[in-house]
């Protein structure tokens, strides 16, 4: 039985994320990390400086303000981490990926196979599209959404970047802007409003002809059960940076 510990459980994905553990037999949330109160079948500490259980396994989807705490404990601990929190700067990225020296890390800013799949679609269109074809993303959440755009906007334009022989500009903002389009760009869009739990489709507009490539999620569990299955697939493994690409090639 692997023994988890949820950072954000008091969230609305901690709550999915406990949802599903309890369908489960192969694991367990044997504690919970959150600075808000609230009733839990788990104890649920403010700091991971206070968490007194053992744990094979942390999940992350909390705020990126937790990460430094995160890190320290899971490296003092020897404890494998999958983060999926959003919002996250470069410098934290890179904390992420030298703490991946000490103890396995998983980050993604995305837990769905299926966005998974889109990613490596995404890359190789771009590979025999580009030069002749513009490329916009475009992403669309919930209104209590903070971030934007979103952690696997982001990602995408990241993965259609690797396939591209010269690297582009990812554009945010064009409306303080009066010039045409350049060639050399991604544009990346965010809408938010409703309940939309997350919708992304990236745009392949070329002379007289458009290719799209696009990802729905319809319930929170999805990731739910993504981040559960890479907690799983972590214990046990070296120190290493883990991502959704290597969940998929070891199924």
């Amino acid at each position: 039985m692997t023994r988890i510990i949820l950072s954000g459980a008091l969230g609305k994905m901690g709550k999915a994320i406990t949802t599903c553990v309890e369908n489960r037999n192969d694991c367990e949330i044997v504690a919970g990390v959150d600075l808000v109160s609230g009733e839990c079948a788990f104890p649920v500490f403010k700091s991971f400086d206070d968490i007194n259980v053992d744990a094979d396994v942390i999940i992350d989807f909390s705020h990126p303000s937790a990460l430094d705490n995160l890190l320290d404990f899971a490296k003092k601990n020897k404890i494998p981490a999958v983060i999926a929190t959003t919002g996250l700067n470069e410098q934290q990225i890179e904390d992420i990926k030298l703490a991946s020296n000490d103890v396995p890390i998983f980050f993604s800013a995305n837990m769905s196979i299926g966005v998974s799949l889109v990613s490596e679609l995404a890359k190789k269109a771009a590979k025999v599209l580009q030069g002749g074809f513009d490329i916009e993303i475009v992403e669309a959440h919930h209104n209590q959404k903070i971030d934007a755009p979103s952690g696997t906007a982001l990602m995408l334009a990241d993965s259609i970047s690797e396939a591209l022989d010269e690297k582009p500009i990812y554009e945010f903002d064009r409306h303080s802007k009066r010039m045409k389009r350049t060639k050399n760009e991604i544009g990346i869009h965010a809408v938010r409003g409703g309940t939309i739990v997350g919708e992304h489709e990236i745009i392949f507009a070329g002379p007289d002809e458009v290719i799209k490539i696009s990802h729905s999620a319809y319930s929170k569990q999805l990731f739910a059960n993504g981040s559960v299955n890479a907690g799983l697939f972590l214990v046990g493994k070296k120190p290493g940076f883990y991502s959704m690409k290597d969940l998929v090639n070891e199924k």
